[in-house]
């Protein structure tokens, strides 16, 4: 997810592509990772990847039309590429102004090394802005009571989406427990189709399976243990029922062929799913968005399902509980210059989620993370979805977020790593949760 994301992701790369998309300044030209750029403005880096490009995009020229001294320069990348250059320009000390993110863990490094601004003096100052965004959102932005980064963009938890067409012609219903999922995945592949589209390469994709299915079997309190470095918190019996489902599913050919090969950068994966190659995949609510762009009008037409992700028999987890982001966030960096802090504050105020902001993300199918927008949500074509994502947030009694974001950026990469090992079957899920549990405190 969380309220939120993500976008969290942008998706699926291409291999013959450089680490970046695509650059667009608003003042000329720029001076390096950190650089101010030729107007001596503000700099940021944020992902690439439609619809969201195009709304920061806009929203940042239609702030500095209006504030012309208060230039911001933005350079996208795509989102793997992105988080391994962040943590190398933070560390190198030549962060944009504004650092994109997701909170959580990698926020808390930042933070406790002084390389973020800490916001709550601003806020406090601003107590209008706070008060624009849902509660919540501010949680993984927080670190040792203090607050770090601005919330924006909007909720994104992890939904099931699946194909109807494919469903209808198989004669079945979506999933509603574990057992379903199995059944489901031999009546697609004895029709031909593969039952779950995976962009296993991108790591993350897969990850999404083992946090909604630790909390199903196992609550909330056990990756809440994890989180809080606990003694051996990845050796719960959940952790290693959860691995052990998840090679089940994998040996059951339950993932699109070549799984592991395909990327969320280029969205592949999401093509699968519409064009009636995969009946069913589980991502973030932002696909949505993007599948009504380029879905040949799959969703237009009525044909993209979702559901909540199913339960587990004998299983301690609440069904209506969810996972993903609560929001994204931007931090100022430390070691911007004052005149860069002003406009970044500046934006963050004027620029960020302005009414054709939230209308964009709306028209897009995205849930902006502000209050007293359900009239919005009910007038939009999309209303059906975007009540599902506003409802499952609201109503979750425990919203994980994700577990690359909730950790720390040390723990969050060998997760993603023991990850890939365990859908490629190299590892057992044993294996696995000793690996993980050697990271508690790193």
């Amino acid at each position: 997810m969380k309220q939120f994301q993500s976008s969290r992701r942008s998706f699926l790369a291409l291999a013959a592509l450089t680490p970046f998309a695509a650059m667009a300044t608003t003042a000329c030209g720029t001076s390096g990772p950190g650089g101010s750029g030729g107007g001596g403005g503000a700099s940021m880096w944020f992902l690439t990847g439609e619809p969201n490009q195009t709304t920061m995009q806009n929203a940042v020229d239609a702030f500095v039309a209006a504030n012309p001294d208060n230039k911001i320069n933005v350079t996208y990348f795509q989102n793997d590429a992105y988080k391994t250059k962040i943590k190398t320009a933070i560390g190198a000390g030549q962060a944009p102004t504004i650092v994109y993110g997701w909170g959580g863990g990698g926020l808390k490094t930042y933070a406790e090394a002084n390389q973020v601004e800490d916001l709550t003096p601003w806020f406090d100052a601003n107590p209008d802005v706070k008060e624009k965004f849902f509660p919540s959102s501010f949680g993984a932005a927080t670190v040792n009571g203090k607050i770090y980064a601005l919330p924006n963009q909007y909720v994104a938890p992890i939904v099931l989406f699946y194909n109807k067409e494919l469903f209808e012609k198989a004669g079945v219903q979506p999933p509603k427990t574990w057992d379903d999922i199995m059944s489901l995945v031999k009546t697609f592949n004895d029709m031909g189709v593969a039952p779950f589209s995976l962009g296993g390469q991108s790591r993350w994709t897969s990850m999404m399976w083992l946090e909604y299915l630790l909390d199903r079997i196992g609550g909330a309190e056990v990756f809440n243990a994890i989180f809080e470095g606990k003694p051996d918190a990845w050796m719960h019996p959940a952790v290693i029922e959860t691995g052990t489902r998840i090679q089940e599913l994998v040996s059951a050919d339950g993932f699109i062929k070549g799984f592991s090969s395909i990327t969320a950068d280029s969205k592949a994966d999401q093509a699968l799913l519409f064009t009636g190659k995969a009946a069913m995949m589980l991502h973030g609510s932002w696909t949505y968005g993007a599948m009504k762009k380029e879905g040949q009008n799959f969703v237009q037409d009525g044909k993209l399902g979702f559901v909540h992700f199913p339960t587990v028999a004998g299983g301690k987890g609440d069904p209506k509980s969810g996972v993903g982001n609560p929001a994204q966030y931007m931090s100022i960096s430390a070691k911007a210059s004052d005149k860069e802090k002003e406009t970044a504050k500046k934006f963050f105020k004027e620029g960020i989620l302005t009414d054709k902001v939230i209308d964009a993300y709306i028209n897009s199918g995205s849930v902006p993370i502000v209050n007293g927008i359900e009239d919005k949500l009910a007038s939009s074509p999309d209303k059906d979805f975007l009540n599902f994502v506003y409802d499952l947030a609201k109503n979750a009694p425990t919203f994980q977020q994700s577990w690359d974001q909730a950790l720390s950026p040390t723990a969050a990469e060998a997760l993603l790593n023991n990850i890939d090992q365990l859908f490629l079957k190299s590892i057992t899920p044993k294996q696995f949760a000793e690996n993980m549990n050697a990271t508690l405190g790193k």
